[in-house]
Order: C-alpha cells, then sequence, then structure tokens
C-alpha cells in the first residue's frame, strides 16, 4: 500500500512516498522513509500524527495515509497568551 511520510520546520519540508507492508506501523514508515536524518530534534522528542490527528508510533496504517512528524512546541500557547497579556497592562 501506498503512504506518504510528511516533515517541515522553518528551514526544510520533506515528503516521502512509500510502498509498505499492509501491516506497516507508523515507526515502521517513519524509519523507511529516511526523513530522520534530516530532523534536527532527538527521536524521543518527535511526536506523530496521521492527517495531523496525534498517534502511537505503534499505530497501524491504512493506505494513503500521511504521517506528520511533530516536533515539540517551541512554547505552551497558553503561557505565551498570559505572557502577551501580563506585557500589555
Amino acid at each position: 500500500m501506498k503512504v506518504q511520510v510528511a516533515y517541515a520546520d522553518a528551514h526544510c519540508e520533506a515528503i516521502a512516498e512509500l510502498e509498505v507492508t499492509g501491516t506497516c506501523s507508523v515507526r515502521e514508515a517513519v524509519m523507511q522513509s529516511g526523513l530522520l536524518a534530516r530532523i534536527p530534534v532527538p527521536q524521543e522528542d518527535l511526536g506523530y500524527a496521521i492527517y495531523g490527528r496525534r498517534v502511537d508510533a505503534g499505530a497501524l496504517l491504512s493506505p494513503g495515509d500521511r504521517v506528520d512528524i511533530t516536533r515539540p512546541l517551541a512554547r505552551d500557547a497558553k503561557a505565551a497568551r498570559r505572557a502577551r497579556a501580563a506585557q500589555s497592562r
């Protein structure tokens, strides 16, 4: 079955199209894609999503799925809003 693995940040964008077995997990697809070599974040800090919905690395893929490799947030959105509100006072 065909799937895609995608990664994007401010400096690079990469999409790999793969032909995988019917019992392929997110982790296996990411490893086969070779994209981890291009990501400057430790692998244990990465997360995964299928079409934007968070999944575990062991989740099984369906034909046509797009796996998104996600980075940790640089700053919590709620904390950033509080800091802006405190600064404007």
